[in-house]
């Protein structure tokens, strides 16, 4: 009689591919290896990449997601391995990206008795994790993995982690599965409230100084062109938080640049002089925000958000409007007039023309006798993308460089750590951004402190002939945490000076192309020749040491106190 019965391990595999997963990240171990076993018969139809840490992998999924706006998939094993994704987890969680992480652990007699690699993964990951569920049976597996895609990508995203005991690998179930479309007391998407849309519409129509933040929820509702065309019939002057970047052109004219801790003069100062805020799939982040006490008092804000923990919860609002932003917004757009605000635009140029005098021109084109800048350097990347690249930025100075200076043409171009702040986030993210988006340049910028907390991913590029561009701006220090200690620390540079190793000799040891540029002479060559590459490249740019981040507004400042230099 045939046996018509799988194991949990191949239950697994096919569950990835009822969902349409058709790349995994991960890195095998003793207690995850009866599902590489079956990776490995089923390798024609799913792949997988073999990192080279396990933060790498979730990264990795995290670059995937973020450019394709699919689930990214990590797997590791029980033990370090699961507590080694913990970073790119609580990273995927603070930036609503959507994750299914899937670690093995020790059997199910075991538990709790510390053996080998046995780690509580589920308790350490509950706080950063959507969902998270340890499965003990085989006949969980379909129902489990069902659900954890479905909550990932539902609602506002992010990342969901199943633990599965080696038992539940090895044991055989009949295997059936039909994905998940609801959970009972689970409610992803509230239901749009139309007074709301109204009182929103009334007070966006009266509004005489009104101003648009809009965020990455514009961009995980995946409301573009909407946001695009109220923009254009409201005339409203529009900016953005760094993962709401590129959801809107960056040269389309109503955009008026970034607000925030190194955003834009204009934008910062005028969030205290707008009489109207319109604040789109953002949840005020207090490096949006500033000093609370002080932000937009004058304003009646209304708030478009999926996620009703996120209303008032820093910033008392007029109007909450609950719903999915695609559906708000197709709601809201029949309502609103068509207006031009001239003269409150005029107030955006003037104060634009103030910050390009004093801060981006000498950024963009240094004078007296200056060493190459990290801001000339992204402008440049610019000349040679025109704009249709996808940036992955790691974190530090280079990173605000990116988000303030980088042209984008289409959304998801923009992929960076935003809440958390993760070093070491960038390497691996463009793997997986590239391998997501095979047909657009990746270019990756860092810094030269985060690439080396996960400069071993160069092996996985190297392995794979994934195409990605590495661009290191190369300071010497750790330059953000340095930038601090120059302004509030009287230029005390505790633990932040770097003596960093050849990264061209490391870059040609994994046998990838690389060049160091010392002369601005030498930069544009090197960017054209870089982004010319067919293969995977390595640029290293030796910049100004001591370059630092303006426009600034100190910790515990308000966002009118920002400062110029």
């Amino acid at each position: 009689m045939k046996n018509n019965k799988i194991s949990g391990a191949e239950a697994v595999i096919r569950c990835l591919l009822e969902e349409g997963v058709d790349l995994v990240y991960g890195y095998p171990g003793g207690a995850i290896m009866p599902v590489y076993d079956e990776l490995y018969k089923f390798q024609d139809q799913l792949h997988h990449v073999l990192v080279r840490h396990e933060q790498g992998a979730t990264h990795a999924a995290q670059g995937f997601a973020r450019a394709t706006g699919k689930v990214g998939v990590a797997i590791a094993t029980s033990g370090p391995g699961a507590t080694n994704l913990v970073t790119g987890i609580a990273d995927a969680q603070i930036d609503s990206t959507p994750m299914v992480c899937i670690t093995g652990q020790v059997g199910k007699h075991l538990l709790g008795s510390d053996a080998f690699q046995e780690t509580d993964i589920i308790g350490i990951s509950t706080p950063v994790t959507k969902w998270n569920y340890q499965i003990t049976e085989a006949s969980e597996i379909p129902e489990i993995m069902a659900k954890a895609f479905f909550i990932a990508k539902s609602g506002r995203p992010g990342p969901v982690l199943i633990d599965i005991t080696k038992n539940a690998q090895f044991d055989e179930i009949e295997f059936s599965y039909k994905k998940c479309t609801s959970i009972r007391s689970y409610n992803p998407k509230p239901t749009l409230d139309f007074t709301k849309v109204n009182e929103a519409a009334a007070l966006i129509n009266a509004a005489k100084k009104p101003f648009i933040i809009f965020g990455q929820g514009v961009i995980l509702s995946e409301a573009e062109a909407e946001l695009k065309e109220l923009v254009e019939k409201s005339g409203i002057p529009t900016a953005w938080t760094i993962l709401g970047l590129s959801a809107l052109p960056t040269d389309h004219p109503l955009n008026v640049g970034m607000v925030g801790m190194h955003g834009n003069y204009g934008p910062n100062v005028l969030t205290n002089e707008c009489d109207v805020l319109i604040a789109l799939g953002m949840r005020f982040d207090d490096r949006v925000t500033g000093n609370l006490a002080t932000y937009a008092k004058q304003a009646k804000v209304i708030h478009f958000e999926i996620d009703p923990a996120e209303v008032d919860k820093n910033v008392k609002t007029e109007v909450a409007v609950l719903a999915d932003l695609k559906e708000s917004l197709t709601a809201l757009l029949p309502k609103i007039n068509n207006n031009k605000h001239e003269s409150w635009h005029n107030e955006f140029k003037e104060k634009y023309q103030i910050e390009l005098d004093q801060v981006i021109n000498e950024e963009l084109k240094p004078t007296n006798g200056k060493g190459i800048s990290m801001g000339e350097t992204i402008e440049m990347i610019n000349k040679h993308s025109n704009g249709d690249a996808i940036m992955v930025s790691d974190v530090g100075q280079h990173q605000m460089f990116a988000c303030r200076y980088a042209k984008f043409n289409s959304t998801k171009s923009n992929v960076t750590s935003g809440g958390l702040g993760t070093m070491g986030f960038a390497l691996p993210a463009a793997i997986g951004a590239k391998m997501g988006m095979p047909n657009r340049e990746v270019v990756a910028i860092i810094g030269d402190g985060g690439f080396q907390m996960t400069i071993q991913e160069l092996g996985t590029i190297f392995q794979t002939k994934v195409p990605v561009k590495i661009v290191v701006l190369n300071n010497e220090f750790l330059g953000m945490v340095r930038q601090w200690q120059q302004l509030f620390f009287d230029k005390r540079y505790a633990s932040t000076e770097m003596i960093n190793p050849n990264f061209i000799a490391i870059a040609e040891g994994y046998y990838i192309k690389a060049k160091k540029v010392t002369k601005r002479e030498d930069l544009d060559t090197a960017v054209a020749e870089m982004m010319a590459s067919k293969e995977s490249y390595f640029l290293e740019v030796m910049v100004e040491k001591e370059n630092n981040v303006f426009p600034m507004i100190p910790t515990g400042a308000s966002v009118s106190d920002i400062r110029l230099s």
